[in-house]
């Protein structure tokens, strides 16, 4: 969700030695909260982490300063089949410096497939918190949940969404869809940050992150968040990168929010900010040939599948921005060369590597689930283009008043069948007489509504699935081709939302569960005039294949899968302006197993 352009509802670089040899590649963090000089023995400050699951292993995650004036630290880690650490299955010792701000990455090895493991650190006489983590199944299990986030913005308020999936007991992992941080300066005027003064949220650093140092302190001010240490020590999580974590609407070459001119390149940016990424989060590192790669698969027996993508970073072409079809004279929105751009075969999303990779992963699985973590929304999310695109000549419609027209429009033309059935004359007299009101008929006489409810559907939002069609019919034509039961994990818009997903014959292929923000602000407020209730039911109104929309509150969503359904729960919280809440299950979707070509949403 931007803060910008897609802020509005209306509207390879491999690292080289250039990379290497730049400020933005050393140095340490300089928050003063974090300086080494101000302890007297190593510590752990910012709690303890794990991740990327396999069947024999997992990441294990934890940052310890070194004492005073120490330039490193040697940590050593122990697994353990029981919380009393009875039992230590693996152990070991590595080292950490300021090269890697001092954070520790262990590959744990050696554990039992489908088993529950306690893990801890020790350090110069201190030991960390214990943490507990899992392996994946082999065999496959009755049943698998996971709790799905997605935005967490640390000035937007308080992180209760973590907290409350801390305290279940009936989770295997969290998932989390990117945006883990924002990279916007501090300040009441900047992103989502008004009240973080109140809140004691204020970001840190203050400037906007470009540099190594800046996203390193971002990640470690996060990081601090007793909430976020307590759904890390619960949970191991599966994570994928999206925006936030580089720029705001980032695509392979560049961002939205980055000036080359006052930012320096871009690909330098964004080679420290995933550089801090890979540091500060529990996922196993691929190729250091490929430092854009962060595509990979979990399976969970026979039951599930789980391939995480990447649509932000690797093989994303440049946005399309409607300014560009949009004649700022008369108005007019050049749907042809829109049309034309929109179904051009080149332009890519995933990139042809990573599309090979799922294709053959798809087709390899026999898992009956295939699920795929991503970023962005995949479902077919068209709007009127009068409610998308205003300019100085046309002004946006709102919601409501595009419901009145619809309204009188759908009146008319049942009306004008039944007449003509009947054989009487359409009048305006007739009209009324059979149940047209007076001023339904002036809104069908008037030749702008005629015009706004001729005007065609277009995307919401160009930087989603719907932005790159093409790509989009790819992904739906190898699942469909491999019979495969799809189902889209998607975060980014800040709502919750449950998709049909359908290609472009109306072939059904999957649903798609989307989560709403941890904390970052969602359409509320960027259509403040619109009640949030009225809204979702207009857009589910209007978007067939759309099943549920939330477009106000935070939250959470709950993925429960097992051999026959996959159900998401979304929970959302009553505040993250307050430190008291109360938490509520607002709605429950399902997908059952119906035969091929016919999976869709339970709407219940």
């Amino acid at each position: 969700m931007p803060p910008i352009d897609r802020r509005s509802f209306i509207r390879h670089a491999v690292l080289g030695s250039g990379a290497l040899a730049s400020g933005l590649l050393t140095g340490c963090n300089n928050n003063d909260n974090d300086s080494a000089a101000t302890t007297t023995t190593a510590s752990f400050t910012h709690g303890i982490a794990s991740g990327d699951p396999l069947a024999d292993r997992v990441i294990l995650w934890t940052r310890a300063l070194p004492s005073a004036n120490a330039t490193s630290t040697s940590v050593t880690w122990e697994v353990a089949s029981d919380a009393a650490f009875a039992t230590i299955v693996n152990k070991g010792e590595t080292k950490t410096d300021a090269s890697r701000d001092y954070t520790v990455k262990v590959d744990a090895s050696g554990l039992s497939a489908g088993n529950t493991y306690y893990y801890r650190f020790k350090t110069d006489g201190n030991t960390s918190p214990v943490g507990k983590t899992r392996t994946l199944p082999q065999a496959s299990p009755d049943e698998v949940k996971f709790a799905i986030f997605s935005c967490a913005n640390y000035p937007a308020g308080y992180f209760h969404i973590y907290a409350e999936a801390a305290k279940r007991d009936d989770l295997f992992a969290a998932i989390h869809l990117g945006d883990y941080i924002y990279e916007y300066g501090a300040g009441a005027d900047q992103y989502a940050s008004a009240d973080a003064a109140k809140l004691g949220r204020v970001s840190l650093p203050a400037n906007e992150l470009v540099k190594i140092d800046d996203y390193r302190q971002r990640y470690a001010q996060y990081r601090s968040d007793k909430d976020l240490q307590a759904v890390h020590a619960k949970l191991p999580f599966i994570c994928i990168w999206d925006d936030h974590e580089i720029a705001n609407d980032t695509w392979k070459d560049g961002a939205e929010n980055h000036t080359t001119a006052t930012e320096g390149d871009f690909a330098l940016r964004r080679a420290a900010a995933l550089k801090a990424w890979q540091e500060w989060l529990p996922v196993r590192e691929q190729a250091a040939s490929n430092p854009l790669r962060a595509y990979r698969s979990f399976d969970f027996g026979t039951l599930m599948s789980l391939h995480m993508l990447d649509t932000r970073v690797g093989g994303r072409d440049k946005q399309l921005d409607y300014a560009t079809y949009i004649d700022q004279t008369t108005g007019a929105f050049d749907s042809t060369t829109f049309a034309s751009d929109m179904a051009d075969p080149t332009r890519q999303l995933l990139g042809t590597e990573q599309m090979v990779w799922l294709q053959s992963q798809l087709a390899a699985s026999s898992a009956t689930w295939q699920v795929l973590g991503q970023q962005i929304l995949m479902g077919k999310m068209y709007l009127p283009s009068p409610l998308l695109t205003p300019t100085p000549q046309k002004p946006t419609v709102s919601f409501a008043q595009y419901g009145v027209l619809a309204t009188a429009f759908i009146t008319y033309q049942t009306l004008v069948a039944k007449l003509t059935a009947a054989g009487t004359p359409v009048t305006p007299e007739n009209l009324l007489a059979a149940g047209m009101t007076a001023s339904q008929l002036t809104i069908i006489n008037d030749p702008v509504n005629q015009a706004i409810i001729a005007a065609p559907s277009i995307p919401y939002n160009l930087d989603a699935w719907d932005g790159y069609a093409v790509a989009r019919e790819t992904v739906f034509g190898s699942a469909r081709a491999l019979d495969k039961n799809i189902v889209v994990l998607s975060g980014d818009t800040h709502n919750a939302w449950a998709n049909d997903l359908q290609d472009v014959s109306g072939n059904a292929i999957g649903v798609e569960f989307a989560t709403p923000s941890v904390s970052s602000p969602g359409l509320e407020e960027y259509i403040p005039d619109t009640k949030p209730a009225e809204l979702a039911a207009g857009v589910q109104q209007l978007i067939p294949t759309l099943a549920y929309a939330d477009t106000s509150q935070r939250g959470y969503m709950v993925l429960s899968v097992n051999a026959t359904e996959a159900k998401a729960d979304w929970y959302f919280v009553s505040s993250v302006k307050t430190s008291t809440y109360t938490t509520k299950l607002e709605k429950s979707l399902k997908t059952t197993l119906v035969g091929a070509g016919k999976r869709k949403l339970v709407r219940s």
